[in-house]
């Protein structure tokens, strides 16, 4: 295909990164529902902090007429001529944990309204194995009146953002690739290939690709699982269980996982695609949901070990003032999505405790939203019962923590970074 214009429909932690680095090579059009989010990105600023404002407004475009850079928008005509479609949006879980994949559905509704002959729609969300063609493609005929692999094709390349990871960009990367045919497959490859400089694999099938990303993070997952278990056991045995992570890291194959809340839009996430598909063919996956119970209890632990200092130090739980350092999913980076440290807040509200929650990253407004909890992006002034410390931003490291304790309260340190400061670590 000698003319190459691209759509990139969502433009969150995913998309706009994406679209950026496309907009370098060609005509790129940004999609998003958000009419907000076109705004904010026409006038040169990216909230998500992915992309920096300078980087973003050497490619913005005034006009989806372009020969290259890039154009954000929500109208749909606007990527009608457009021949390559890529899909950045979303794919959560329910409060069962369930897959949702409506912002999916809606996402290949959109492309299937300007589809045309020869055109090909990648998806890059993440999913189970199979979803692309047998959830995405139906809903892609349906709407454009076009037939699989004859009018149109497909092809999928999961995505490998780190939010907050100004070293790992999407550039730098390796791209996992595939297509609905072999050609188209190539195809894909070779457009990712022309702006990804870390290089590209071309798999063997889209259902491979689904399948190697969702294992990426459920492999993962697992292995924090691995490593939050052995602090509750060290806990019990009184030994500190970073220094004896440290002693263990000295062998040459010993994997540096570290012990902590699993958050965010991937790890916290994805093993449940997995699980969901392997229960359809009738098989009950022990391990990976087994992984699943230990993180997503990881909060209720850290809350009820906070509870038990309070106690030792004479500390009335009920009716106290603890201050929660840190709401994003992890550090340096303003992203609340699925952030376990919410779970430490509520469920030290549960005992009756009075909580306080500075994040200098987080948007209050979000954090409101998403969680409806009140943060502040300013340091409070009082002092307090406990604090802890849930997630490491580089604010908090200089912080003299000490002094903002009431006499014996108590600081406890999740991401076991304050070394001999804490009074104790996950």
């Amino acid at each position: 295909m000698s003319h190459i214009k691209i759509a990139v429909i969502g433009l969150g932690y995913v998309g706009l990164p994406l679209a950026r680095l496309f907009a370098t090579k060609y005509p790129t059009i940004g999609f998003d529902i958000n009419e907000n989010r076109i705004k904010e990105l026409r006038s040169g600023k990216d909230n998500t902090l992915e992309v920096e404002d300078d980087v973003l407004q050497a490619v913005l475009s005034d006009s989806p007429k372009m020969d290259s850079g890039l154009f954000c928008t929500n109208q749909l005509k606007d990527i009608a001529d457009c021949n390559y479609y890529i899909v950045t949006v979303p794919t959560p879980v329910d409060s069962t944990n369930r897959p949702i994949l409506i912002p999916l559905y809606k996402a290949s509704e959109t492309v299937g309204q300007v589809l045309k002959k020869g055109d090909v729609v990648v998806y890059e969300s993440t999913v189970y194995p199979g979803v692309t063609e047998d959830e995405c493609v139906p809903v892609l005929e349906r709407i454009s009146g076009l037939r699989y692999n004859k009018d149109f094709f497909a092809g999928y390349s999961p995505e490998r953002i780190n939010p907050g990871d100004k070293e790992h960009t999407v550039e730098k990367i390796l791209k996992v690739t595939s297509g609905s045919t072999p050609e188209i497959g190539k195809q894909v490859n070779d457009l990712y290939a022309s702006v990804i400089t870390a290089g590209t694999f071309l798999a063997t099938s889209i259902k491979v690709a689904e399948a190697a990303k969702v294992i990426e993070n459920s492999q993962r997952d697992i292995n924090i699982a691995f490593v939050n278990e052995l602090a509750k056991i060290f806990n019990l045995m009184g030994i500190d269980t970073h220094d004896v992570l440290e002693a263990a890291g000295t062998k040459w194959n010993f994997l540096p996982f570290k012990p902590g809340l699993v958050g965010g839009h991937c790890i916290g996430v994805d093993p449940y695609y997995l699980a969901q598909k392997a229960q359809e063919y009738g098989y009950h996956p022990e391990i990976i949901l087994a992984g699943r119970r230990m993180n997503d209890g990881m909060g209720k632990y850290v809350a009820s070990e906070v509870v038990k200092l309070m106690v030792q130090n004479d500390i009335k739980v009920k009716g106290s003032h603890i201050l929660s350092l840190g709401i994003t999913f992890k550090e340096n980076c303003p992203d609340v999505r699925n952030t376990k440290a919410v779970d430490v807040i509520k469920n030290l509200k549960s005992y009756g405790a009075n909580l306080s929650v500075y994040d200098p990253w987080a948007s209050p407004e979000e954090v409101a939203h998403e969680y409806g909890l009140e943060t502040s992006k300013n340091l409070p002034k009082e002092k307090f019962d406990a604090i802890v410390l849930t997630v490491a931003h580089k604010e908090f490291l200089d912080l003299d923590l000490k002094s903002m304790l009431k006499p014996d309260g108590v600081l406890y340190d999740v991401k076991g970074v304050l070394k001999s400061k804490a009074n104790k670590s996950l």
